[in-house]
């Protein structure tokens, strides 16, 4: 997976460190921006609409699985693991949404932990509407607050997390058909402080998720 993904972006592997014993591995990559044109998580401001790539909570789900906390068999099962063990990171989008997202993190200790990290850079909050984050038919079958705990409080998607202006939906979803990935509207961006989390009839949701723990 790791070769596949350096010939796709043109990454050379070069060194490496030589072990005996438990499995390590350390990797380190280095790029460009252009300048002025990074996405950060500052720029979110009051107004905008918060979107995600693709789908999220399936690499979760498969750990579950792997913690036998959660039954999956045959297709299903290779559907999640697969996107557990072979993520694939979001690079032609994020290239698409240059000047066009306000800002940007990916999904990798869980949505809520991640956007929280855009919340505390740009000074601002957020509306989430949970039951619409986007979701795996695998997933989908899961009663719903396997379904919550995964899409929320998951990890290792590494799908991306973003803000645009509302006047810029059609640019956003025209940079996800160039990159062709799906992308999803699940909230908003509030001047008022912290986060607000919404089920599908609007309701304040009251269980608390936290981002993913790996030594819990």
């Amino acid at each position: 997976g790791l070769i596949e993904l350096a010939r796709a972006h043109d990454c050379e592997l070069v060194g490496g460190d030589t072990t005996q014993g438990p499995l390590t591995i350390c990797i380190c990559v280095f790029g460009e921006v252009p300048i002025g044109q990074a996405l950060l998580r500052s720029g979110a401001r009051a107004g905008d609409r918060l979107y995600v790539s693709g789908t999220v909570g399936d690499a979760r789900l498969a750990l579950e699985c792997f913690r036998d906390k959660v039954a999956l068999e045959g297709q299903g099962f290779s559907v999640v693991r697969r996107a557990m063990e072979r993520p694939e990171p979001r690079v032609a989008l994020g290239i698409s949404l240059r000047g066009v997202a306000t800002s940007a993190i990916d999904v990798s200790d869980g949505l809520l932990g991640d956007l929280g990290h855009v919340l505390r850079a740009s000074g601002v909050g957020a509306t989430v509407h949970a039951d619409a984050l986007p979701r795996s038919t695998v997933l989908a079958a899961q009663p719903l607050h396997v379904q919550r705990e995964c899409t929320l409080a998951g990890g290792d998607d590494y799908e991306l997390l973003f803000t645009a202006p509302l006047q810029s939906d059609a640019e956003v979803q025209a940079a996800a058909r160039q990159a062709g990935v799906a992308v999803t509207c699940i909230g908003q961006i509030d001047a008022a402080p912290g986060l607000r989390l919404l089920d599908a009839q609007g309701q304040p949701i009251a269980q608390q998720f936290a981002g993913f723990d790996h030594f819990l």
